[in-house]
């Protein structure tokens, strides 16, 4: 399905979609901390894909959340902070 956008230009339903998706903090963090995509990914054993997913809003398994709050340095506890929950 293709959307139409003002201006003439044209989006797909995803990407009008990408905006509604909950957010997180987890790039501005990573950003903070001076480290690369791959190394978060390295130290929270996912992929470099999935952590660009992610920090564009996507989903993910709660499983993978906590591997990511790790990896950063952060508590389990401190999951709000970084995930905001619908």
């Amino acid at each position: 399905m293709i959307l139409e956008q003002s201006g003439g230009g044209r989006e797909t339903e995803s990407q009008n979609l990408e905006g509604k998706l909950p957010q997180n903090i987890v790039r501005e963090i990573r950003e903070e901390l001076l480290m690369s995509k791959a190394e978060l990914a390295r130290k929270a054993g996912v992929s470099p894909l999935t952590i660009d997913r992610i920090e564009r809003g996507k989903n993910c398994r709660m499983e993978t959340r906590r591997k990511i709050i790790l990896a950063l340095g952060y508590n389990l506890s401190d999951k709000d902070k970084i995930f905001e929950e619908d």
